[in-house]
């Protein structure tokens, strides 16, 4: 196996690349895998991570001879971001790049799922697959009634589109969002890169939305668009509350190139496209040489050595590859779960005067003004059914309905509509109140 710490790192000096470098030839829509651009995908979500936690250590630290380090590094990660994000083509508009993001959201965090050796973690990543799952069908749906084109066309036979827990459901009190942490000192180092790379890719999803949703063509797709920001919002706050707040900012910075030499090392191994190989390759011999400057740094600062972190040797490579039994598997198993503070509960064990219901009230108080709902419904009006590509029936009896978008199922007590609202003195006493 790969062994980063045995390989000659170059002076970053040498890494920097001119302008005929950092400007790629982009992909080709029509013909590229799948998991090629999904690969794209997530390398942008971490060279954006790379370069904001950079900038936020910068701010966090008074020594200059460091900030300057931090400086060199920071401009390599940001030629790499914008090399990667450029080989997007011109002619992608940004729905089909939307389904490329909720295919990341879907495949990586199953593979990740699959592959965590903390349970904790292991349910963080099974709740909110379900949810990005949802949000690829929204987005398909809304796809075919503004463009009639097949999001199967842009994911393949790779991923089944089909109803996910209802995005209806996920909006959730935002006190239930933040999760235990885990003690990277203990971890496995599975489970550290495992979080680092699941927060930097929902992040990467909720700027993404952030900035680009109120561009949408039509009302729909714009409404669409703020509601789904909303719950990415959710999912970086969930996913961030996992990683250790106890880790020092430069024991942080190597996990960081660490985990970059390991993405870019293994998606070097498991890229058939020539061009888009060259680029891990590049990238990933930039990133070694900040792996060992971040080692270096952690022992001048820190007096602390790298093996007390990471290990000689990567662990299993990620490689992208068909999860669509094992969603299948945890959607029919936890469809029905919401969250209670740091637990993971079936939406009927709350009572009624549960904030998750206050907040559902106040948020989706008239469902037809919900637009996950109305776009599903919207497709169903023109054209009797829903959108949807799926290898096997939804495996949730209530979400086979193809002409009807099931909104009780996960947000109400025994199925019946949501119709009271709490009194806000006699909420139950999960919570302190202040």
């Amino acid at each position: 196996m790969f062994k980063p710490f045995d390989q000659k790192p170059k002076p970053i000096d040498d890494l920097f690349m001119d302008w005929k470098t950092v400007y790629p030839n982009p992909y080709d829509k029509k013909s590229i895998d799948p998991y090629t651009k999904v690969r794209i995908i997530l390398m942008n979500g971490i060279e954006v991570e790379a370069a904001i936690f950079s900038h936020q250590f910068q701010r966090h630290c008074a020594d200059n001879d460091l900030r300057r380090e931090l400086a060199m590094t920071r401009r390599v990660e940001q030629q790499q971001q914008k090399h990667i994000n450029w080989l997007k083509p011109i002619n992608e508009s940004a729905l089909e790049t939307t389904i490329g993001y909720e295919h990341v959201a879907v495949d990586l965090t199953a593979w990740l799922a699959q592959n965590e050796p903390d349970q904790n973690v292991k349910n963080a990543l099974d709740f909110a697959l379900l949810e990005d799952f949802d949000h690829l069908y929204r987005y398909a749906n809304l796809m075919s009634l503004d463009s009639d084109t097949p999001a199967e066309s842009l994911v393949k036979s790779y991923v089944d589109i089909t109803p996910g827990r209802p995005t209806i459901a996920e909006h959730r009190y935002p006190m239930d969002s933040p999760k235990y942490h885990v003690d990277f000192k203990k971890a496995d180092i599975r489970t550290k890169l495992n979080t680092l790379i699941i927060t930097a890719a929902e992040q990467q999803t909720m700027n993404f939305y952030m900035n680009i949703g109120n561009s949408y063509y039509t009302d729909l797709g714009r409404q669409l668009y703020q509601e789904i920001a909303m719950i990415e919002e959710q999912h970086v706050t969930h996913y961030g509350s996992l990683l250790d707040p106890n880790c020092t900012w430069l024991e942080s910075l190597l996990l960081h190139e660490y985990m970059e030499c390991y993405l870019y090392y293994s998606f070097y191994m498991d890229e058939l496209d020539p061009n888009v190989k060259s680029v891990w390759e590049l990238h990933l011999e930039q990133e070694i040489a900040h792996l060992h400057k971040a080692a270096k740094l952690l022992k001048k600062y820190e007096k602390k050595n790298w093996r007390q972190f990471v290990p000689e040797t990567f662990p299993k490579l990620l490689q992208f590859h068909d999860t669509r039994d094992y969603v299948r598997s945890v959607l029919a198993n936890q469809i029905e779960l919401t969250t209670q503070k740091e637990k993971y509960v079936p939406v009927q064990e709350l009572i009624q005067s549960s904030k998750f219901f206050f907040y559902q009230n106040k948020v989706n108080n008239d469902i037809k003004r919900v637009p996950s709902h109305v776009v599903i419904q919207k497709h169903i009006d023109q054209r009797q059914t829903d959108y949807r590509a799926e290898a096997k029936q939804n495996p949730v009896p209530e979400l086979q309905d193809r002409a009807k978008d099931n909104v009780t199922i996960a947000r109400t007590i025994n199925g019946q509509a949501y119709d009271f609202v709490p009194d806000m003195n006699q909420f139950d006493s999960t919570y302190t109140t202040t």
